[in-house]
């Protein structure tokens, strides 16, 4: 039989810039504890947000992406016409089909870049670099723009006490390719489909249809907050010995944006040393699902409390319930 000629393939990747962008309107704890019947307090104590950014009703999921793309671009000096693969991951994209990625990748430069949605959720950013640190170093791309973008306040319950009042909107990018050095450590990622139910939508698009009614999520709070306070952390943990370090090697932990006692609650599970940098964006964005890490990575960056060559351990997980966790060298 004739052997099959293969692509060749590069023995690391790395990341190699971030661009973020948040919606341009600020949503103070004050305009939305109404019909919660909460308070800026109650909200503060339990969740640690400010203030949330949400978009206007002119900007969409595919303006977000682009945003972020462009200043991932910049960040990393590369061209859009260098990127072979383009991945968004999104859960806040109303058309089925065609998939925003191409979209983007139309929009920026990158056709005939190869694109594609993924749908993971809060943990989708973290698959998506997965997925790119997999594709470049098997020699399938070379360049790989991954987007997690989510326009939430489109899904929003105002009276809904159990997530709505958290959700933000807003994208964040990152550009991925090859590197002389091991710049993206192994996933560990995962999912338990028998617990779906912790965090959803209230209707399918069939039903939302049939019934004249729009879908809104939901979450069951406590349960998700045990959940990712605990169990979380043994992924994060796992996710810093499958690269070969310890805690004391990392420098900034980069958690999705879900909670800040949540936040608080992994880094004392996983002992984190003292002065690292912790991602808190979640106090004035929200949560901001699949944009969360990158948009959190960002301010660090922003308010200098990371530098380049940084080890940064990052986490995403929610609906599905999926997760993912992997530690990168920060660009």
């Amino acid at each position: 039989m004739t052997a099959l000629k293969q692509a060749p393939t590069t023995q690391y990747s790395r990341i190699l810039g971030i661009g973020g962008v948040r919606g341009g309107n600020v949503v103070p704890n004050a305009d939305i504890i109404g019909p919660i019947d909460s308070s800026d307090e109650w909200i503060r104590q339990r969740t640690g947000i400010i203030s949330r950014v949400r978009a206007g009703s002119d900007e969409d999921v595919l303006d977000l992406s682009e945003g972020a793309a462009r200043a991932a671009l910049e960040h990393a000096g590369v061209q859009a016409d260098e990127l072979d693969t383009v991945i968004v991951s999104t859960v806040t994209y109303f058309r089925q089909t065609p998939a925003a990625a191409t979209q983007i990748a139309d929009r920026i430069g990158a056709t005939p870049a190869a694109a594609y949605d993924i749908s993971a959720a809060c943990a989708g950013y973290t698959y998506g670099i997965a997925q790119a640190d997999a594709l470049v170093r098997s020699g399938v791309a070379h360049k790989v723009l991954v987007i997690g973008a989510e326009k939430m306040s489109d899904f929003i319950d105002p009276t809904d006490r159990s997530i709505s009042f958290l959700l933000g909107d807003g994208a964040g990018a990152a550009v991925i390719g090859a590197s002389d050095f091991p710049g993206i450590g192994p996933t560990v990622w995962g999912a338990d489909g028998g617990r779906a139910d912790l965090i959803y939508q209230t209707q399918g698009w069939r039903d939302a249809v049939a019934d004249g009614q729009w879908p809104t999520l939901r979450q069951e709070g406590p349960a998700v907050f045990k959940w990712a306070s605990f169990q979380m952390a043994k992924v994060a943990q796992r996710a810093i010995e499958a690269a070969g370090l310890t805690p004391n090697d990392i420098k900034a932990f980069i958690p999705h944006q879900a909670n800040m006692r949540i936040i608080d609650q992994m880094a004392k599970q996983l002992k984190l040393p003292d002065g690292i940098a912790i991602g808190r964006d979640i106090a004035e964005t929200g949560n901001t699902s699949a944009a969360s890490i990158p948009l959190a990575t960002e301010r660090l960056y922003r308010e200098g409390l990371v530098a380049s060559g940084d080890l940064a351990l990052q986490i995403g997980f929610g609906a599905g319930l999926a997760y993912g966790a992997q530690v990168v060298v920060l660009p």
